[in-house]
């Protein structure tokens, strides 16, 4: 188990020194999620505010479980909308991987369009990321204090992002979305060299929900592919199935590509509060020698209810014509 922490350890900081020869970005964060099937705002803005009611999203991950120094990601998340058409979503983002730390702060703005049957969201964000290499890792008998790249990656690279993503929901059962993940992408310490050419990154999304007869089961298949920086393509297909109205969720997940990996999600629904679980693990060697990984989120929606009396509220009464 030693030799696996140092060769964790050794693969850390050899994608570091990597990155300065090459001069090449960090990779996306957002492969990362298995649940973005139930949050898509997590990787496209353009859901920002596509439902009518304000959310609160608290999203934690632990890739690799079990192993020292594996990747722990906790996502913070707000959107809802803010006006006529228009949605504002906030994002907080920390991400540890060995010694390498990641941090990323996400504002982002949407405008919808909304028709008999359709409704569609353009969302764009703007993403400050930091990545450095924490002080711990001097601690550690296996590097040279005096090495310049790790002295250099401790102050920290920090970059300015802005991604753009389209979102729609067809006759409340197609959705739909794109999302350009750091379209525009500008190294702020300049000193350290720019960003270098990067390949156009997307994401793509499709489910499809439905419903039986006089049934309180609804099934969702949905399909996630994901080209993303320095992250090969892969393919994420889900099954979610919902009872009880809604109250209890269901899910089973694979992935190809990159990762191939298996996994299932369940959920539950306490008024506006809502928490899923999810555990995956991986077909590929590695996994002999970790625990799998574990997802857990909490959201909870404002004036949902409200919105919804509301609305029934100022229906007409069709018994009444004075209305």
């Amino acid at each position: 188990m030693h030799l696996l922490r140092i060769l964790l350890i050794v693969i850390v900081f050899g994608s570091v020194a990597s990155e300065a020869q090459s001069q090449q970005r960090y990779f996306d964060e957002r492969y990362i999620y298995s649940q973005n099937f139930i949050h898509p705002v997590l990787v496209n803005p353009g859901a920002t505010g596509i439902q009518d009611y304000q959310q609160l999203i608290l999203n934690y991950r632990n890739t690799w479980a079990t192993f020292e120094g594996a990747p722990k990601t906790i996502t913070l998340n707000f959107n809802g909308p803010i006006g006529n058409r228009l949605g504002f979503g906030a994002q907080l983002f920390r991400d540890s991987f060995g010694a390498l730390e990641t941090s990323k702060g996400m504002l982002s703005l949407s405008y919808t369009i909304d028709s008999e049957k359709n409704r569609l969201g353009f969302g764009l964000s703007t993403e400050y990321i930091q990545h450095i290499v924490s002080g711990s890792a001097l601690n550690n008998e296996i590097v040279d204090v005096d090495d310049p790249t790790l002295l250099q990656r401790l102050d920290g690279n920090q970059f300015f992002d802005a991604s753009f993503g389209v979102y729609g929901i067809y006759d409340e059962s197609f959705k739909y979305g794109v999302s350009f993940p750091s379209l525009i992408s500008s190294k702020i310490n300049i000193e350290d060299g720019d960003p270098g050419e990067r390949d156009l990154g997307y994401i793509a999304h499709f489910a499809y929900s439905t419903r039986a007869n006089n049934s309180d089961i609804g099934l969702e298949p949905s399909i996630f592919i994901k080209s993303l920086n320095n992250i090969p393509t892969h393919v994420d297909l889900n099954l979610k199935a919902t009872f009880l109205d809604d109250q209890f969720t269901g899910a089973v997940g694979y992935t190809l590509g990159a990762d191939k990996r298996i996994g299932f999600l369940l959920g539950a629904a306490v008024d506006n509060l809502n928490f899923y679980y999810s555990y995956n693990i991986s077909t590929r060697a590695f996994q002999d020698y970790n625990n799998g990984a574990h997802e857990l989120s909490v959201s909870f929606s404002f004036n949902k209810d409200k919105k919804k009396a509301t609305t029934v509220e100022s229906a007409p009464d069709p018994m009444n014509p004075s209305n």
